[in-house]
C-alpha cells in the first residue's frame, strides 16, 4: 500500500515515525519550512532525510503542482495529519482509498477548531481519538476508528496532547493491517449530533476574575504551552 503524507506539526512526526515503524510504504512527504500557524510546528525534512522518504516544502497542498505530482505518484492513500488547510475535491479523488484525516474529538461532536483547548476550558472529563476518510468540508467524513481518552483534573494542553497522540499511534498499529487488507468497517457521523467549536482569538485568554476558580484554573491549563 502506498502512501502519500502531509503534516507539519509534532503530531504529524509522531504518527510518520509510527508508519515507518509499522514498514508502511510511504512514497512521498509534504510538509512546510516554516508555520505562524502551530505551536506545535514540526519541520518533517529531517526524520525524511534520516528514513530516505522523497519530501516537498509546500505553501499549499491544493496547488496545481503538488495535485499532479501527487497523481504522478498514484498513491493508494494520503495520509493528512496536522495540516491547517482544507483539501481540495481534485485531490480527495486521487487515492483509491482515499484521505485519512484525523480530529482530537468525538466526532461528530466538537468538529472545528483548537478541540484540546475547548476541551480543558469546558473541563471536560473526556475526548477523543479519531481517523476519518476526509471529503469536502471539515471533519465530517466516514469514522475509520475513534477512541475515548480521559482527561484528568491535572491534565494541561500538554499532558494532554501526548495522551491523544499516544491512543493515535495505538489506533494506527491495529486499523493499517486492515486498511492494507481493504477490511475497514466505516461508520457513518450522524450529522444531527454534529456540534461545532469556533476558532480561539486573543481575548480568550483574557482571564474575567468574576469567573469560578475552577473556570478560571481550566482556562490557565488550556492555554499553556
Amino acid at each position: 500500500m502506498k502512501i502519500v503524507f502531509i503534516g507539519t506539526v509534532r503530531f504529524s512526526e509522531i504518527m510518520l515515525r509510527k508508519l515507518v515503524g509499522l514498514k508502511a510504504e510511504v512514497a512521498h512527504v509534504f510538509t512546510k519550512q516554516a508555520s505562524t500557524l502551530n505551536s506545535d510546528f514540526t519541520d518533517l525534512r529531517t526524520f525524511c532525510r534520516e528514513a530516505g522518504i522523497p519530501y516537498s516544502y509546500v505553501r499549499s497542498i491544493n496547488l496545481k503542482q503538488n495535485i499532479d505530482l501527487i497523481k504522478n505518484i498514484a498513491p493508494d492513500a494520503v495520509f493528512c495529519f496536522g495540516w491547517s488547510e482544507l483539501l481540495k475535491p481534485e485531490l480527495l479523488r486521487i487515492p483509491k482509498m482515499g484521505v485519512i484525516g484525523y480530529h482530537p474529538a468525538l466526532l461528530p461532536q466538537n468538529r472545528g477548531r483548537h478541540p484540546l483547548i475547548w476541551a480543558l476550558v469546558l473541563g471536560l472529563r473526556e475526548t477523543g481519538s479519531t481517523f476519518f476518510f476526509m471529503k469536502k468540508g471539515a471533519d465530517n467524513g466516514d469514522i475509520l476508528s475513534q477512541r475515548k481518552v480521559r482527561i484528568s483534573y491535572q491534565d494541561d494542553a500538554a499532558s494532554l496532547y501526548i495522551k491523544i497522540a499516544s491512543s493515535a499511534a495505538q489506533q494506527l498499529t491495529e486499523f493499517l493491517p486492515l486498511l492494507k487488507g481493504n477490511k475497514i468497517i466505516k461508520i457513518k457521523q450522524n450529522n444531527v449530533k454534529a456540534t461545532y467549536w469556533r476558532k480561539r482569538t486573543i481575548n480568550d485568554g483574557v482571564i474575567d476574575w468574576r469567573m469560578s476558580s475552577f473556570s478560571i484554573y481550566n482556562l490557565v491549563r488550556a492555554l499553556t504551552h
